[in-house]
């Protein structure tokens, strides 16, 4: 697992995460309606003892989110998202030794989960939305930029590329410009090639397949495909039966250069990453 960084050290807030190797984020999603876990979790305390869970799995970084990004998923307005996450982020920052990452589009939110200990902003929205670009670089946090065309509640409408993963590259390749023309210094970003955002089965497996081709912007990847359709479609299993491809696609990812992996299960994940540290690092 050769380190494809210039730098492997993120400052996230008040830890810095180490991304000379593979990193473990657990979803933590304080929402009703998210594909796979939705309402699980909408409750603090159960929220809480869910983080307390994956982190003594083996997380290193724990992916608050309180607006569900899956087709057909409802707008929730900024301050319904603001009272789902902030308390949370609160309470895993005064608890918990763990970088927490917010994945929201939302500037209030990202500015206030920054004050109250927040490490790492995830927008699936690459900071498109009006303001979003300033509150991030106001935070000196870094930031997940995610490929997406459209928005989340359209973005499966027969999506089109003309080369996948030049379109793919190109987009991120400008998001980072938009950032760097903010402020937002490229040390401080993390690329997600969006699998399952704005994509067919055949433009996410082709696009993992070529995974190695985002490299050449220079920055980690985070790859989240855990439980998703690709898997589903691929194998023909709902939901519930994701597993085994999820950690399939994980031991993939790792072996192409991917230096986090966002996930809902979080201790089988952190097994094949060890595993494979193990036999990396072996004589």
């Amino acid at each position: 697992m050769t380190s494809v960084l210039p730098s492997t050290r993120l400052p996230c807030g008040n830890r810095v995460l180490d991304l000379a190797r593979t990193h473990v984020m657990g979803i933590l999603n304080i929402t009703p309606d998210s594909f796979s876990d939705g309402g699980r979790f909408s409750q603090r305390d159960a929220a809480m003892r869910h983080a307390q869970a994956m982190v003594a799995a083996g997380a290193t970084i724990i992916d608050v989110g309180g607006e569900s990004t899956r087709p057909g998923a409802r707008a929730v307005s900024p301050l319904e998202e603001m009272e789902r996450v902030a308390p949370i982020v609160e309470r895993i920052h005064r608890e918990l030794d763990v970088i927490i990452s917010v994945d929201t589009s939302t500037p209030a939110v990202m500015r206030e989960t920054a004050r109250l200990g927040a490490g790492l902003i995830n927008d699936v929205r690459s900071l498109q939305r009006d303001g979003a670009l300033d509150a991030a670089a106001a935070t000196g946090l870094p930031v997940c930029l995610m490929h997406m065309l459209g928005e989340p509640g359209t973005m499966q409408d027969a999506p089109h590329y003309d080369n996948l993963v030049e379109d793919v590259t190109e987009f991120l390749a400008g998001r980072m410009a938009q950032c760097a023309a903010a402020g937002i210094a490229p040390e401080r970003i993390i690329l997600d090639p969006g699998f399952g955002f704005a994509k067919t089965l055949q433009h996410n497996l082709s696009l993992f397949k070529h995974m190695e081709s985002l490299h050449a912007l220079g920055r980690p990847l985070l790859v989240g495909v855990s439980r998703k359709s690709m898997i589903g479609m691929a194998l023909n299993r709902p939901v519930g039966e994701r597993l085994h491809g999820g950690l399939a696609l994980a031991a993939l990812a790792v072996a192409k250069g991917a230096r986090i992996l966002r996930v809902h299960d979080v201790a089988e994940t952190v097994d094949v990453v060890r595993m494979i540290e193990a036999v990396e690092s072996a004589e």
